[in-house]
């Protein structure tokens, strides 16, 4: 948790029970006027009505290659959760469900997902893509023990956020740029709007662990 003026920011894990809990004690210790979250208006609604098929008009929207990223990534935090137990994105259905009983205004921050799928497809090079596809295989035909072990009950430390993500901007530099940085830049934006023009109300923003000190960053630049 960290604060900055009128803000406190909580970063989750979109899978960790933890995080469920994390999410409700903050809402009910500072009682916001107004719930920022990490999600833009097609997984908000997709998060509160979600649907088994994807439509044809939504391939056509989102393209053929990001079509099929968010199908894996989607695939890989879906069967995640089931190992803990958890659907992905309670956390934030949890901030939805409390904002509402408690007559707080909710706020999406996040920047539209066919935008960033659209910029993913454009930026991710052929060395990148290379190298994914020889990690899902390593995975999957030597199974070894992972690199780097952690609850996924729980959100992760400082430390292991920052290894993490060290691991993803050295292997996959653009992915890290469009699904990271571009991100962060664009909640900071987008929360610096919110306080200075609601100075007068407390603000919670909820993201994925690992953002909230690159968006106070931004904030403060």
């Amino acid at each position: 948790m960290m604060h900055f003026k009128n803000l406190t920011i909580i970063g989750t894990s979109h899978i960790a029970r933890e995080s469920i809990e994390e999410v409700t004690k903050a809402i009910s210790t500072e009682k916001p006027e107004i719930v920022a979250l990490e999600l833009d208006l097609r997984r908000f609604h997709a998060l509160l009505n979600p649907r088994p098929k994807m439509k044809l008009r939504d391939i056509r929207m989102l393209g053929v290659k990001g079509w099929l990223l968010n199908l894996i990534g989607s695939w890989a935090e879906a069967k995640m959760g089931k190992l803990v137990g958890v659907k992905p994105g309670t956390e934030m259905k949890t901030a939805i469900m409390l904002a509402a009983k408690t007559n707080a205004k909710v706020v999406l921050i996040d920047r539209d997902i066919t935008i960033t799928l659209k910029r993913l497809t454009t930026e991710i090079t052929w060395r990148e893509k290379s190298r994914f596809i020889a990690d899902i295989f390593k995975a999957l035909l030597f199974r070894k023990a992972p690199e780097i072990n952690f609850d996924l009950r729980k959100v992760p430390s400082k430390e292991l956020i920052e290894k993490l993500m060290k691991n993803v901007k050295t292997r996959y530099p653009n992915v890290y740029k469009v699904l990271v940085r571009e991100r962060d830049v664009h909640m900071a934006k987008a929360l610096n709007k919110l306080i200075n023009t609601e100075k007068d109300k407390r603000i919670v923003a909820i993201v994925g662990a690992g953002h909230e000190e690159s968006i106070i960053k931004h904030m403060n630049g």
